[in-house]
């Protein structure tokens, strides 16, 4: 069982904000391989979803409890539905990757961000797989006022034409060795 975290903060006055990109990534997903035939549940803290893909059950959850305690919903699952932390997949914002640009990672520490640093200390691990989102940074403004800001227009149309290429990638993390997606899909900032 594969369990794919999309981080996010709930609520309206979050939406299309820097810090829920990993929401937006995991609803275009299920959008795009028309996956909402299956209904949203709530659960632990969390919305999720179950499915199968290519034989194997997925669960797609974001979190509702807020950026910071993320760990908590994904511990929850983690712990009810038997999954190993090496089946897990969190996709998150990175304000060190541009707008546009992306990376995987098979562990490593949080980098700073807030909710990959709750999550790796609630599993107890760093040892889950990341795919982390660029959404710059401007020195200019404080960083939680930047992440909690909307995205703009140009940058939602680079994130529109990124979401279609990410949708790939997913697809392959279901079918290759993680390493082996790293390979195929990461590259420096252009």
């Amino acid at each position: 069982m594969k369990l794919i975290v999309g981080l996010g903060n709930p609520g309206r006055e979050y939406e299309n904000t820097r810090h829920n990109i990993g929401f937006l990534v995991v609803d275009r997903y299920i959008c795009e391989k028309k996956l909402n035939i299956y209904n949203w549940q709530s659960k632990f803290k969390a919305i999720y979803m179950q499915c199968d893909i290519n034989g194997e059950k997925v669960i797609f959850l974001k979190p509702q409890t807020y950026m910071n305690l993320s760990g908590e919903a994904v511990r929850a699952f983690v712990n009810f539905f038997k999954i190993d932390i090496s089946d897990i997949l969190v996709i998150s914002d990175d304000l060190d990757l541009l707008v546009g640009n992306f990376k995987l990672k098979a562990n490593g520490s949080s980098g700073g961000h807030n909710g990959l640093k709750n999550i790796a200390e609630c599993l107890g691990s760093n040892n889950f797989k990341r795919l982390k989102i660029g959404i710059s940074k401007d020195n200019a403004i404080d960083i939680k006022d930047y992440v909690l800001g909307k995205i703009s227009t140009k940058d939602m149309s680079i994130y529109d034409n990124l979401f279609k290429f990410l949708i790939n990638v997913i697809d392959d993390y279901f079918k290759l060795p993680f390493s082996d997606l790293m390979s195929k899909y990461n590259q420096k900032n252009r």
